[in-house]
């Protein structure tokens, strides 16, 4: 519900408690609103459809913040989740970062926090600790390097030990570990999301669409991986949509990448592969809750210089490895 706010009937329109306005209205009054701040909205691939629609840039949650770093605004508001605005925050450190629900947190990065992670290392001293972006600061300050769900075995490859630690999620260290001659060590964490979606939810959807490809993200089980024509990030189901001649896929990953897949590619048929497939913290982000951040300039996401330094590094490490230099997923 959006709190009481009145503006000039000249600047836009009139917001009063317990009201609520159209989607087309709010979206205007928002743009408003971040043209007046200087202020850029990024969109994660799950946020619900008409954030998506209103965003100044979509995608994964590194690339977002990469091309905000790149932009000249003083405001960047984050549709997305807690991590991802430290991310943010990580690379501009000069901008204001907000996060419209400061309670879309979520649970694969709270699986582990620095404290354990750093007991965890002095038990495996030769293993080079690998973090997925999906972490908070605090944990990818304590890491060797960062990883994307796109350039995972990349990194894990790129490393010197033949001993790696990948945090937090399991299935992602399994995927990888099958691209690598290294020893790769896992934490128990794991996304709820992807990890429940199950082989047979899978097999009765393929049943129904058999000339569907399966197109899964490798946060899925080992099991559901198995199963799949195609695995790779969400960026990546985007391109292989677009280049695949095939008129119909099943898609292994959270609803909202729908908006995206069916906007660039009206000709084709997208089918989710389980209804389970939500992320309710990605969901907690509405228009109301954006234009509420905005207004009231709340939910300030700020990483201090002694995490974000040391956790800036390990992502540096990874955005300086060449594309080229070792075997791609």
């Amino acid at each position: 519900m959006i709190s009481e706010y009145h503006t000039n009937p000249d600047d836009g329109p009139q917001i009063n408690r317990g009201g609520r306005l159209e989607n087309i209205e709010l979206q205007r009054e928002v743009k408003r609103l971040l043209k007046e701040k200087n202020g850029i909205l990024l969109a994660h691939n799950y946020q619900r459809d008409e954030i998506q629609e209103l965003a100044d840039f979509t995608g994964d949650s590194l690339g977002l913040s990469i091309e905000a770093a790149k932009t000249d605004c003083d405001i960047i508001i984050f549709c997305g989740v807690h991590f991802m605005a430290e991310s943010a925050s990580i690379l501009s450190p000069d901008k204001t970062v907000i996060l419209p629900r400061l309670d879309a947190g979520c649970p694969m990065a709270d699986m582990i926090s620095a404290d354990i992670l750093v007991a965890k290392r002095r038990e495996n001293p030769e293993a080079a600790v690998v973090t997925y972006v999906n972490s908070s600061a605090e944990v990818k300050a304590e890491s060797d390097i960062c990883c994307t769900s796109a350039n995972a075995v990349r990194v894990v490859n790129s490393v010197k030990s033949d001993t790696v630690l990948m945090t937090p999620d399991k299935n992602l260290a399994k995927y990888v570990s099958r691209f690598t001659d290294k020893k790769v060590l896992w934490w128990e964490g794991y996304c709820p999301t992807h990890d429940r979606l199950k082989v047979q939810e899978v097999l009765e959807v393929k049943a129904k669409h058999p000339s569907a490809l399966f197109v899964a993200h490798p946060e899925c089980r080992p099991d559901v991986l198995e199963l799949a024509d195609h695995i790779c990030s969400t960026s990546g189901m985007y391109e292989y949509a677009k280049k695949t001649d095939n008129e119909e896929f099943i898609i292994g990953t959270e609803k909202g990448i729908l908006y995206r897949l069916k906007k660039d590619n009206p000709e084709k048929r997208f089918i989710l592969a389980s209804k389970s497939l939500i992320c309710p913290n990605m969901k907690l982000t509405t228009l109301e809750s954006v234009l509420n951040a905005i207004v009231e300039m709340k939910n300030v996401v700020n990483v201090p210089e002694r995490t974000r330094i040391p956790a800036k590094e390990a992502l540096d490490r990874m955005l300086a490895i060449p594309r080229d230099q070792v075997l791609m997923e």
